[in-house]
């Protein structure tokens, strides 16, 4: 009878979660248009998860100085949607030189907590977008309260 009772409780509590997770609407922040036609979002939330564009470094600098704006502006977008870089899932870098490689870990190191996301790592042929050495998007999610 208690078997019967826990398989009742957790079956609930799965169809539940499974209402909560599909009435959940997608929330789209700092959306860039074209045109005045949405182009793309800065980042979009559903399901307690969260997806941030690719973000670049538009100015003069070395990999090292463009590394940590892009990281600076990932977790700018991580805070808007209600999480940090520690609760990062997956982090895609592009660089446009893989020669730039060992500096941009110098400071990527440790920027994510103890417990770092997985991570792909390429070089773009034809170069990241606005002359930028490098590039990140990444997924994360949102703690439970």
């Amino acid at each position: 009878m208690f078997a019967a009772l826990l398989g009742v409780t957790g079956f609930t509590a799965a169809a539940t979660a499974a209402e909560d997770a599909a009435s959940e609407e997608k929330v789209c922040r700092s959306i860039e248009t074209d045109q005045e036609v949405p182009l793309f979002s800065g980042s979009t939330t559903f399901g307690g998860l969260v997806f941030i564009a690719g973000k670049g470094a538009h100015f003069e600098g070395d990999i090292k100085a463009h590394t940590d704006h892009v990281l600076k502006e990932l977790e700018k977008e991580l805070v808007k949607a209600g999480t940090s870089m520690q609760h990062v899932l997956k982090v895609n870098v592009y660089l446009a030189d893989l020669a730039d490689y060992k500096l941009m870990n110098e400071v990527f190191r440790g920027r994510f907590g103890e417990k770092p996301p997985v991570r792909t790592t390429v070089a773009t042929y034809g170069g990241v977008p606005g002359n930028s050495l490098v590039e990140m998007d990444c997924i994360a999610y949102i703690p439970k309260k």
